[in-house]
């Protein structure tokens, strides 16, 4: 009967157990709307802060087009625009350009939340070995892309510069407020895109895709590829800035280059010391005859014992 009722309980306890590991459809949606409005919540809020700081950030964006001396736009000079470049066409672009601001400073500032809570609702679903993975190449995507986009707000006037010098002198310039953003911030996703271009050929090696031994063998195209595509990525078009953009990727890819060799030196290593690599399917793989410890005290074979001992020791039983 206690046999009968303990393996009752036990089934039902499997479906319980087994309940609290596999989530249903529902509570993943659940969890997303859940995580979804902290996100929500969270850029509402930097957007707000965004909104109070979005004039200096106004003023830091388009300080290197208003210092451009050669450049007479039609605007009117301001002390914060002396060429008078920038304008703002029709009612409402002032306040879309505002806001445009603000949301995008609020997106950036609310990174660090939404991206956590895009990898909680992910990481779940993932082996250990994902989520080393996946941490360890998020942790290096972030700065890539940091460093991407510092650089294009450091070549973006040098390239202004030259495109604003194609002007004849017989007309003025003038830059939409709106257009101007628009250019600002697509020239500074395409660098933090592009730097990501090398941590993604490490991925692709960590993956099996491709060996360190054939990028060494195509690291010329490699490289003739990077100009192309930095000639045809940027806004601008210019050489400096396509300089600018396909010099730090180059040198980025020589850095992922070694660290793919470094890779695959190690997995070969680990391949040499493994007796079992290389194994056919219908081969044997090696035997370990080697007794491994299961942690309990080792088992002596019984002593011989005479019937007088014996009944010393149970004299109950002899009776």
């Amino acid at each position: 009967m206690n046999d009968t009722q303990h393996s009752g309980s036990t089934a039902s306890e499997q479906p319980r157990h087994a309940a609290t590991r596999v989530m249903p459809l529902t509570g993943h949606l659940r969890e997303l709307r859940n995580r979804l409005a902290v996100s929500a919540l969270t850029l509402a809020v930097t957007t707000v802060v965004g909104w109070l700081v979005h004039d200096w950030l106004l003023g830091r964006i388009t300080g290197p087009a208003c210092a451009l001396a050669h450049v007479h736009g039609v605007g009117r000079p301001t002390r914060a625009c002396p060429n008078g470049l920038l304008v703002n066409t029709g009612v409402l672009s002032p306040l879309s350009l505002s806001l445009k601001v603000a949301v995008t400073a609020g997106l950036v500032m609310a990174t660090p939340v939404w991206s956590y809570q895009l990898w909680a609702f992910i990481a779940p679903g993932l082996y250990k070995r994902e989520k080393k993975y996946g941490l360890g190449f998020a942790a290096a995507a972030a700065p890539l892309f940091c460093l991407g986009g510092y650089l294009a707000y450091v070549v973006f006037p040098k390239a202004l510069g030259v495109l604003s010098g194609f002007n004849p002198d017989a007309f003025s310039l003038s830059l939409p407020g709106d257009e101007f953003l628009d250019f600002f911030l697509r020239m500074v996703l395409v660098f933090g895109l592009s730097f990501e271009l090398p941590l993604l050929l490490v991925l692709l090696n960590f993956l099996g895709i491709f060996s360190a031994a054939a990028l060494q063998r195509r690291w010329q195209a490699i490289v003739f590829s990077v100009f192309v595509f930095s000639a045809v990525a940027t806004p601008t078009g210019d050489p400096i800035t396509m300089i600018a953009l396909a010099v730090p990727i180059s040198l980025l890819f020589l850095v992922a280059l070694a660290v793919a060799t470094f890779h695959d030196r190690a997995k070969a290593r680990r391949r040499a010391a493994d007796p079992d690599h290389g194994l056919g399917a219908d081969e044997a793989s090696s035997m370990d005859l080697v007794p491994s410890p299961v942690g309990a005290t080792a088992l002596h074979s019984p002593e011989s014992m005479h019937a007088a001992d014996l009944e010393a020791t149970h004299p109950g039983d002899t009776a």
